[in-house]
């Protein structure tokens, strides 16, 4: 996929993701998950966990890491990859911003 082929597409509003915080985006077929950093800065990854396809938005989210609700594995949501077992396959990270208080992720 070239990245002229990927869109730009609104998600949410920054006030609905608490600091420290994830929320569930599906858009389409695919289930994302963003996240709001200490810093305010905002993140985006496929939105369940390569271990068992639980919702990562529901998990506990600390620091730039996002433990999975149901067997505690845990990934970097800034680069995606597993830190924890039992999951062991990073996540797909997407680019994401804030314009206007809106969260903005970019797809193809």
């Amino acid at each position: 996929m070239t990245v002229a082929a990927m869109t730009w597409i609104t998600a949410c509003q920054l006030d609905d993701i608490e600091q420290e915080g994830a929320l569930r985006f599906d858009h389409g077929t695919k289930t994302f998950a963003l996240y709001r950093a200490p810093d305010d800065s905002v993140w985006c990854t496929d939105g369940l966990c390569t271990h068992e396809a639980i919702h990562l938005a529901d998990g506990l989210v600390m620091d730039y890491e996002v433990e999975c609700p149901n067997h505690s594995g845990a990934f970097d949501y800034r680069s995606g990859e597993a830190i924890r077992l039992p999951a062991c396959k990073d996540l797909r990270t997407y680019p994401a911003e804030v314009v206007d208080g809106e969260v903005r992720i970019r797809i193809g």
